[in-house]
């Protein structure tokens, strides 16, 4: 099925698709030509295409699926942790016949991206981590999201609050609330015990091979820039970039400096012949 781009005034159009699992079904969306970028989602964001999402197609086929338990996909029994939505990506990008894809992962999508890059270096081309999670900082303490009030996580994802819209709806529905109760019960699968970190992370990011890009925001609320530094320290030849002007939801926010850097990144690492994908 062919959906339309879901950003107001936007023309273009992604393929919606489904994958069978045993326990149920992932959902994703398939947009572009040229090089596979397989886009890994935050807490928020799942279920739907998106301007940044449409800013990468125009020169990459970009593959966003939902993790499963978020958006439209199903909540499969097996996957309970990162470290098994590491080892799901691997069974996706063999499943698609991805060969050496670029990886984008926004915050605990960041988190799962590095996860999958210590796990199978041989499977990644490039990695870019946006304003991850994963790292335990006492110094430097991620915000609980869970403790907020809605009008507080839209103050601390955005710096223009205006740009929330994007992502939250004005007036929810009851659709509204109860996708984003899933989403939200889906992320405290993964990440309450120990929230949003992985000790063992930091001694494993050298095991990273793949040429790495970690950026993030000058205004982050949720995980402070001192998260993406240190990633950018312990990953072998990793560039560090800032982007500014917004805060921890700078691909919504600021999506056309966000597709700038992430694309210029991407295509400094991509080989004269894109890789292949099978569909």
């Amino acid at each position: 099925m062919t959906i339309d781009a879901a950003e107001p005034g936007s023309s273009a159009s992604a393929v919606e698709e489904h994958l069978e699992y045993p326990g149920g079904k992932v959902h994703l969306f398939r947009g572009g030509e040229g090089a596979p970028v397989l886009f890994l989602h935050a807490a928020g964001g799942a279920g739907r295409w998106y301007e940044f999402h449409e800013a990468l197609a125009g020169r990459f086929q970009v593959i966003a699926p939902d993790h499963p338990g978020f958006g439209g996909s199903d909540t499969l029994d097996d996957v309970e942790g990162v470290d098994d939505l590491v080892f799901h990506y691997v069974d996706l990008i063999e499943r698609l016949g991805l060969e050496r894809p670029h990886v984008v992962g926004a915050s605990f999508g960041g988190w799962v991206a590095a996860e999958l890059a210590v796990a199978r270096p041989d499977l990644i081309g490039s990695l870019v981590l946006l304003s991850p999670a994963g790292l335990r900082l006492p110094e430097h303490p991620v915000e609980d999201l869970f403790l907020m009030t809605p009008d507080q996580v839209v103050t601390a994802l955005f710096s223009d609050p205006a740009r929330a819209s994007v992502l939250f709806s004005g007036e929810p529905d009851i659709d509204d609330i109860l996708a984003a109760y899933r989403d939200m019960t889906a992320f405290a699968r993964y990440s309450w015990a120990p929230f949003l970190t992985n000790p063992k992370l930091e001694r494993r990011l050298h095991r990273i091979t793949a040429p790495t890009l970690v950026a993030c925001p000058t205004e982050d609320k949720v995980i402070p820039v001192a998260h993406g530094r240190r990633y950018a320290e312990l990953i072998p030849g990793a560039e560090f970039s800032l982007i500014d002007d917004c805060g921890h939801a700078m691909h919504f926010e600021r999506p056309a400096a966000f597709a700038d850097t992430v694309t210029e990144f991407l295509t400094t690492h991509t080989a004269d012949e894109p890789s292949g994908v099978s569909r």
